[in-house]
């Protein structure tokens, strides 16, 4: 990268001397080219004035141009008709007519006429001045410009000296502006943890300031991934035990017919424990890889999908003598129909499993303002405070020893924080350990999101 900027800065450095040089040139020529046609108005005028042309005999004229020192200007008399009566450089006896010379008919129009071409006589370019005499007739003189271009000629080694030294000075500069660019990034690249520390731009701020964001993001989710994978593995490892250990006594005929039906029972409840571990680390997995893309959003009854698992659930708050009820209005919510399932089931088990016997949990949906409420309040253990901001990460329990009896996996609210922010909805928990939790969440209201 550091060479690609030094390449680009001595590329606009030669860009610029090349641009400069042209600019210049052109410059020059014009200021040059005004100057030859002020001598050559001025060497008109002086001999229009003398009168050398007026029934001047060649020899005469020759000797005026001489004397008045003009020899390298070029003296032409042209009749109106545009017949050379007189050239100082050529024998007028080959010339043709020159009343189609443009100086020629601009001078017999305006009085004067001048301009910069090849002369078809001499083979080369020059400038041309014309004047138109009293007579009628035009005088001209001109002047070639070999002798300009010597000029630039002459000039050209002091013009290719700046020019060589202009671009070693702009050489110097690209490197030096090139390696103050590049010193704060390279030393952010190779100490991005302590950025603070290294002086930068203020341009520069903005940039460091983000990609810092972006690695303290990108070492977060390292570091979850890691403890995710981990937990991940300790969680597996404890029911696949027991299963093996229950296995294995059975196999070898090491328990008695009496245990047989109870370690069954084990392996079926570790077993049913692991599977539903699966499943809730799939969903996960699958919130992640969708965490960035865009899922449809529909309209969902969210009422509907309540009773729906109100109704579900029932068997299993029976079980473990629980209450469970519901009360509220239909009402729609703009969300995914999946997901919201998947967050009333995991909301309403975690209120069964984690409540007492003869306990209650009850779920309210109703139209709150421009948003919808879904409110699962339990009268179970509760959460202590210094827990409850933790209580969605994956795989945090309160009571380890309760959550692996009831069969809990330990990442139902954290399924449920993840569909909570993709739908942006707001998470609410009020908890009192041995009074019960509230969870409650606010979504989109679909009537109103069409309506506005």
């Amino acid at each position: 990268m550091k060479q690609k900027i030094h390449r680009e800065f001595i590329l606009v450095a030669l860009t610029t001397i090349l641009l400069t040089t042209v600019v210049v040139t052109a410059v020059f020529y014009s200021f040059f080219k005004k100057e030859v046609m002020e001598e050559l108005s001025t060497c008109a005028e002086v001999l229009s004035s003398t009168g050398v042309f007026e029934g001047a005999n060649e020899t005469d004229a020759e000797q005026i141009s001489a004397r008045l020192g003009l020899e390298p200007v070029r003296i032409s008399l042209i009749n109106a008709d545009g017949t050379v009566l007189y050239d100082g450089n050529v024998n007028i006896g080959g010339l043709d007519n020159h009343g189609n010379r443009p100086e020629v008919q601009q001078a017999l129009t305006e009085g004067v006429g001048q301009s910069v071409r090849r002369s078809d006589t001499m083979g080369q370019s020059a400038f041309y001045y014309a004047l138109r005499l009293d007579d009628g007739m035009v005088l001209r003189v001109a002047k070639e410009t070999s002798s300009i271009w010597r000029l630039f000629a002459s000039a050209l080694p002091v013009v290719t000296a700046a020019a060589i030294l202009i671009f070693i000075f702009c050489f110097g500069l690209s490197a030096r502006a090139t390696k103050s660019l590049m010193k704060p990034i390279e030393e952010l690249s190779n100490h991005l943890d302590e950025y603070e520390e290294i002086p930068v731009y203020k341009e520069m701020l903005p940039f460091v300031k983000t990609i810092q964001k972006q690695h303290e993001d990108i070492m977060k989710n390292a570091r979850m991934r890691q403890e995710f994978t981990a937990n991940v593995s300790h969680e597996l490892k404890t029911p696949l035990t027991s299963i093996s250990g229950y296995a294995e006594l059975i196999e070898h005929h090491m328990a008695s017919p009496e245990d047989v039906p109870r370690f069954a029972g084990e392996i079926h409840h570790n077993a049913t424990r692991l599977l539903n571990m699966i499943n809730d680390i799939i969903k996960l997995s699958e919130l992640d890889a969708t965490e960035d893309s865009t899922r449809p959003m529909d309209r969902v009854p969210l009422y509907v999908l309540a009773e729906n698992c109100v109704d579900m659930l029932q068997l299993h708050a029976e079980k473990h003598q629980v209450t469970l009820d519901m009360e509220g209005e239909p009402c729609n919510i703009l969300g995914n129909k999946e997901m919201i399932e998947e967050t009333l089931y995991n909301l309403c088990d975690n209120a069964i499993r984690y409540n007492n016997p003869g306990g209650t949990v009850h779920v309210t949906v109703r139209p709150q303002g421009d948003k919808v409420l879904l409110k699962v309040a339990d009268t179970g253990i509760g959460i202590p405070k210094e827990h409850q901001k933790r209580i969605f990460e994956r795989f945090y329990r309160v009571d380890k020893s309760r959550s692996k009896a009831t069969g809990g996996t330990g990442l139902g609210l954290a399924i449920v924080k993840h569909i909570v922010t993709q739908h942006g909805a707001e998470l609410n928990l009020e908890s009192e350990p041995g009074k019960g939790t509230t969870i409650t969440i606010l979504f989109e209201n679909a009537e109103k999101s069409v309506t506005m």
